[in-house]
């Protein structure tokens, strides 16, 4: 069976790396806010292109930290994909702002830039983008439907380190950017880890209190904040990995390349092609009609998918409030999509394999 992800094999090239580090930070006694996240933090706000990057202790936080940063009057609106995950949407209900699900673009299944203007009114402060599978949304769009209406732009970036968009990295465009390192992203962490870039130092700074109980200076807090740390063990690791993240990228771009050129059957909807060297590739989702006879086919072929995502937000026991909406798009991308194997320890001949078993698929009648 080739697995749909081994996180054994994607950090053996880096493990001796990554236990001199964690030996490195439990001998130095130090293991919260010290050099390690220091360091980590130039490095990826450098790698992003940003001013600023605030290490944190997950994605979820990182949205949720740069909402909080913002202020936003209570019951605000806030637009958001309705074709995403959850953890998108969660932090705007945390803090009781109001989630506005915009339904995406069918072809790349992202937030469609189209659908947000109708959606803006006297409350909306914000729109939350997610650049879901390594796909960065359409910013030049959103940044200006977010400059005509003042409005904040915050990119949920949990699947596209190392994306590009308009030859920008994501992490550098959007008013503020999260990350995610969680152990399956492209850079992932061994835990849950997560950070915010940006190139506003208000905001920046901000945050940096925010996530340490609102504290600037020991036992006196000048927010209301929340414990949301970076631990120095994480950061050492991610440190050492981020240098792989390029060569990693370029060869889930290859496979991607490979997928796209080679997968043929009919009634298969494939991800747009119009932008392999700048998506990051996290995921290559494929769409077709009777979902569970291919991933029953891929199964017996040897090849183990999985899906994301199979219940929209809306359609969540969480959010009771919104089962009535109707987003059709949104419904049907949930009740079709399936992802294929797509990491950089893949080899050519396993590349080779999962392409003849979709290829080999015949849709039961």
């Amino acid at each position: 069976m080739i697995p749909f992800l081994d996180l054994n094999e994607i950090n053996k090239p880096c493990l001796g790396a990554i236990e001199e580090a964690s030996l490195r930070v439990l001998r130095s006694g130090w293991y919260i806010l010290g050099k390690e996240l220091q360091a980590f933090e130039k490095s990826f706000a450098d790698y992003c292109d940003a001013e600023y990057c605030v290490g944190v202790a997950n994605g979820l936080d990182a949205i949720g930290l740069i909402l909080r940063a913002y202020d936003f009057p209570e019951d605000s609106e806030i637009i958001v994909p309705a074709n995403t995950y959850i953890a998108s949407v969660l932090p705007v209900s945390y803090l009781n702002l109001i989630p506005v699900l915009v339904e995406p673009d069918p072809v790349t299944m992202l937030i469609d830039p189209g659908q947000i203007e109708a959606q803006i009114t006297p409350q909306t402060r914000a729109i939350v983008c997610v650049d879901l599978y390594g796909r960065s949304c359409e910013m030049d769009v959103i940044m200006d439907i977010a400059n005509r209406n003042n409005l904040k732009v915050v990119t949920d970036a949990a699947q596209a380190h190392g994306a590009f968009y308009q030859n920008k990295k994501v992490g550098s465009i959007a008013h503020a950017t999260a990350f995610s390192f969680y152990p399956t992203k492209n850079l992932g962490a061994l835990g849950d880890a997560g950070a915010v870039t940006t190139s506003d130092t208000e905001l920046a700074e901000k945050i940096q209190y925010l996530r340490n109980y609102g504290s600037k200076e020991r036992y006196k807090n000048d927010y209301q904040g929340v414990n949301s740390r970076l631990d120095e063990i994480q950061a050492a690791i991610l440190n050492v990995k981020l240098p792989f993240l390029d060569s990693d990228n370029a060869r889930r771009r290859e496979i991607a390349r490979r997928y796209l050129a080679e997968i043929k059957p009919e009634n298969l909807v494939l991800p747009p092609a119009d932008r392999i060297y700048e998506d990051a590739w996290h995921l290559f989702v494929i769409r077709h009609t009777n979902r569970a006879a291919l991933v029953h086919h891929l199964d017996k072929a040897g090849v183990q998918t999985n899906v994301h995502y199979p219940l929209p937000v809306h359609k969540q026991k969480a959010y009771a409030d919104l089962n009535h909406l109707e987003l059709p798009i949104t419904e049907k991308i949930h009740n079709q999509v399936v992802s294929l194997p797509l990491n950089p320890v893949l080899t050519d001949q396993e590349v080779s394999h999962i392409i003849n078993a979709v290829n080999s698929f015949e849709n039961p009648q």
